[in-house]
């Protein structure tokens, strides 16, 4: 059998376009940069955060269950539908690094703490950066009460969270679907890479994840650079799409500057808003901003950017839209 494009010796790729790691040379030239001109500038405001609605979080199941997100923070949203409890790229640390005394620190708390959280059905691990990989909160979820949620991941990451004592796990390749209680999980292409250390780069596969229910259809985008997937993505879902394109998006419109470092990894908010049109989503949330410092721009930056961005290109508020931390959007159901 021939092997798929994506699949490189020891490793995987983009397909369109392979990424090319940067030097140690352009991120000291990046850091130093940052750090000669005092970025990231303070946010101008607290970024806008709330009590979770933990009686409608908690009683939202079984079929009265309605489709719901909720943003805990960062990439994490926990996403009710088909009946189930979801959770994408959990980080409930203080800290996305593998150090607990060094590397980013959360700026805000998560908008539920893990014991808020009702029984969480599957995790969606988009990759592996400490970012969106973080092994307590996985650990902390796999001795959840009734039992571990499936873990579903890119290639080369099930034996990582077998080794770490996380069994039940189910690994996939783009475009490889797995069924839960009658949800389809499906691991999509996004434009990125991996690495956990030195030494081994892009040798986990990275993903995004579309989410069939027969009541809502999610996609969530991880993290990526701009590319011809979600073109792809839309055409290859267009026939059980027929009602129109996903329900809800869940799209990174943060950790962006500066753009000759970041634009083959992370989205700016008009990438972000070119996905939203190339999927056809009926509405996106924007996440990855607000939590971390990653990058040069300011944490309130991405929403002010939305705004402008999509006044601009005649995108109306409710088509793509950010919330506060700990906010809950109800999704209108499929008929």
């Amino acid at each position: 059998m021939s092997r798929p494009p994506h699949h490189r010796k020891g490793g995987f790729q983009n397909n369109h376009g392979d990424f090319e790691t940067k030097s140690l040379a352009e991120v000291i030239r990046w850091r130093w940069s940052a750090a000669r001109r005092g970025l990231p500038p303070r946010p101008l405001g607290p970024i806008p955060a709330q009590p979770p609605d933990l009686a409608f979080i908690h009683a939202n199941a079984g079929p009265a269950q309605a489709p719901a997100v909720t943003w805990v923070g960062h990439a994490t949203v926990l996403a009710q539908l088909g009946g189930l409890n979801l959770l994408t790229d959990p980080i409930f640390s203080e800290r996305a690094s593998p150090l607990s005394f060094a590397g980013p620190k959360r700026e805000q708390p998560p908008g539920l703490a893990l014991a808020e959280l009702p029984r969480v059905d599957a995790v969606l691990v988009s990759h592996n950066h400490y970012d969106h990989l973080d092994l307590p909160s996985c650990q902390a979820l796999a001795a959840q009460p009734g039992g571990s949620p499936l873990f579903a991941v890119p290639l080369g990451l099930a034996d990582w969270f077998r080794r770490r004592g996380i069994e039940h796990v189910v690994e996939l390749d783009w475009w490889q679907s797995h069924g839960l209680g009658g949800v389809e999980l499906v691991l999509v292409p996004a434009h990125h890479w991996s690495a956990r250390g030195l030494a081994d780069r892009m040798k986990t596969l990275w993903g995004g994840f579309a989410v069939f229910a027969p009541d809502c259809h999610l996609f969530f985008a991880g993290d990526t650079g701009y590319s011809r997937d979600f073109t792809d993505i839309r055409e290859r879902f267009a026939e059980r799409q027929a009602q129109g394109g996903f329900d809800i998006a869940l799209l990174p419109i943060g950790a962006y500057e500066p753009r000759w470092f970041m634009q083959d990894q992370h989205v700016n908010v008009e990438e972000a808003l070119k996905i939203h049109a190339d999927l056809g989503a009926q509405r996106s949330l924007g996440v990855h901003w607000g939590t971390f410092e990653l990058t040069d721009e300011p944490l309130d930056e991405p929403p002010r950017q939305l705004a402008w961005q999509r006044a601009a290109q005649g995108v109306a508020d409710h088509e793509f839209f950010t919330l506060a931390i700990g906010e809950t959007r109800r999704i209108p159901p499929r008929r």
